[in-house]
């Protein structure tokens, strides 16, 4: 007996030829169709999109390998792919809808992406077709298209941008990460800066996350690069990390220590100040009960290899004194060894450095820490910063 036809999704036709995408491809406007079909509609002479009629500024055609993805994994589902999947698909159609229509009220937009954020923490089959629908980058160009100024902030877009945010957080932890790089764009890039400074403070969270995330991949090296370049973004990390409460100072910590894994950015990010906001962070880590001194500490370290930050800790009021105190913790040695290679570093060269870090303690600290349960290496750098000393 000869199985029963199973009808092809709505999201799996192309809107051209309504037939099964066989090469399914993404146009500047986010709308995909089958390579063949908009092949032979532009080779026409039509200049604009099919399902929106929006003129092609570029009319380049990108692979929508997660479709394709997709369709293969339905294909294998064959009649089991029943009316559950397909209502599955027509409620992700639904709201990408939402989300792209200018009719829809901010009101069912927020809603919809709390739907979004809902669906994408209830299982990974979800997520995936989360992503399927091109639903991440519709999020980004919801909180970074248009004109800048329009981003400076009312009640209404506060709320949409919040959510949105959470929602492109989530779904980037499946990866997808090369979508970011729509922020190259330099009217993208502003409105990034604009919120930047002007948003709330779970903006500014978000914003300093997807900073880190941008700064963790490959594939957005570039745009990590052009970040580096932004003198006022950098500012506003780096009192970011100093002046705002725990969660959002912690989360621009992690944004300079991703930005500084690229030498190229470590210069201008010394330029903007970021010696002194990592030492102030570490000097007020325990009356705030700031978790990452120790990474504050490393990302420290790090940057020492340049003469400039060596100058910026040395003519800093409490520079030395900042890192002994990260020498020797009570609870835990994290950090510990960041601190020593940084005083080993800072006391070759300087004589002061050296005076300040045995009036700052130092040696009773080294002393405590040769006791304590710390690695070997710890221990040996430890010994090699007392010889220098004592010398």
């Amino acid at each position: 007996m000869q199985e029963p036809e199973v009808p092809i999704p709505h999201l799996f036709r192309c809107p051209i030829s309504l037939d099964l995408f066989e090469d399914p491809v993404t146009l500047c406007t986010g709308q995909t169709y089958d390579r063949s079909s908009i092949e032979k509609w532009l080779s026409a002479g039509n200049l604009t999109c099919p399902v929106t009629m929006q003129k092609l500024a570029d009319a380049s055609m990108v692979p929508n390998h997660t479709l394709r993805h997709l369709i293969d994994q339905w294909l294998k589902m064959g009649p089991q792919a029943g009316p559950d999947y397909f209502s599955e698909m027509g409620c992700f159609a639904s709201l990408k809808h939402n989300l792209q229509s200018q009719d829809v009220s901010w009101e069912k937009k927020l809603l919809t992406l709390k739907r979004i954020q809902t669906l994408a923490e209830e299982s990974p089959s979800n997520s995936s077709h989360l992503l399927q629908p091109d639903i991440l980058p519709l999020l980004l160009k919801l909180v970074f298209s248009g004109k800048a100024e329009h981003h400076r902030l009312f009640q209404e877009r506060v709320m949409l941008v919040e959510q949105t945010l959470c929602c492109v957080l989530k779904l980037l932890s499946l990866g997808e990460l090369e979508v970011l790089n729509m922020l190259k764009e330099e009217s993208n890039l502003e409105s990034f800066q604009v919120l930047f400074h002007h948003g709330t403070i779970n903006i500014k969270g978000s914003l300093c996350r997807l900073i880190q995330a941008i700064s963790s991949s490959l594939l957005t090296r570039e745009l990590c690069l052009t970040l580096g370049k932004c003198h006022q973004l950098l500012r506003g990390l780096v009192l970011t990390a100093v002046h705002e409460n725990c969660q959002v100072s912690e989360a621009a910590i992690k944004a300079i220590s991703g930005l500084c894994s690229l030498e190229s950015n470590r210069e201008t990010l010394i330029q903007q100040g970021v010696i002194n906001g990592l030492l102030t962070y570490i000097y007020n880590a325990r009356r705030h009960e700031r978790s990452l001194a120790p990474k504050a500490m490393a990302t420290i370290e790090l940057l020492l290899g340049l003469e400039s930050a060596r100058k910026d800790v040395i003519n800093h009021p409490n520079g030395i004194r900042t890192i002994v105190k990260m020498v020797f913790q009570v609870s835990d040695h994290e950090g510990s060894e960041s601190a020593i290679n940084s005083l080993i570093i800072l006391c070759t060269e300087s004589l002061q450095a050296r005076e300040e870090a045995i009036g700052g303690g130092v040696l009773s600290q080294l002393l405590l820490l040769l006791q304590s349960q710390c690695s070997s290496r710890t221990k040996t750098n430890a010994r090699i910063l007392l010889k220098l000393l004592r010398s």
